[in-house]
């Protein structure tokens, strides 16, 4: 391990791919802390988005300093931390692993999926408009240079939930916790 804060769990993806509830989830089954990400954008960014308007890098690098902070002040104590955040590009991701042992969840699924679940939420200020831009701006991480796990949508939150756990308790960055 590179140091001696705890674990950050990364739940990653898309909007609209479940990112928050097998975030919520996951914590809860490794007794960890929670934290949706998109409680910390500014009112901005929730602005735009709920407009319909594609955030950019600029606009996003405040939120994932943000995030990265958070994160980094709640592994300090060497505990586990579950964030749900869409850490859609390499560069996004590299800054939030300054937050220290960071391992991504890389929840992944088709476009028409997704787009079928975003379709029969409420209440979320992404609009399903806004999915062929994060599908556009996703890169898609390697686990060959990043730590991560990719666990496949298709099944329903449950499955999706344990196969998350299953392989988050066998990866070398959990064990060395």
């Amino acid at each position: 391990m590179s140091d001696s804060r705890g674990l950050v769990i990364v739940v990653m993806g898309v909007s609209g791919c479940g990112k928050s509830g097998v975030a919520s989830l996951l914590a809860k089954k490794l007794s960890a802390h929670f934290k949706d990400a998109d409680e910390l954008h500014s009112p901005e960014n929730i602005r735009r988005m709920s407009a319909g308007i594609a955030l950019t890098d600029r606009d996003r690098q405040p939120w994932l300093e943000s995030v990265a902070i958070y994160a980094n002040d709640h592994s300090a104590s060497g505990a586990i931390c579950v964030v749900a955040c869409s850490a859609l590009k390499q560069e996004y991701r590299r800054l939030l692993n300054e937050a220290g042992n960071v391992l991504y969840v890389h929840l992944h699924g088709s476009p028409a999926l997704i787009r079928g679940r975003m379709s029969k939420r409420g209440g979320h200020f992404m609009p399903e408009d806004l999915l062929d831009s994060q599908f556009a701006t996703l890169e898609i991480p390697d686990p060959a240079t990043e730590s991560v796990i990719t666990v496949d949508i298709t099944g329903g939150i449950e499955h999706v939930v344990s196969s998350a756990e299953s392989s988050v308790r066998q990866h070398t960055l959990f064990l060395s916790i």
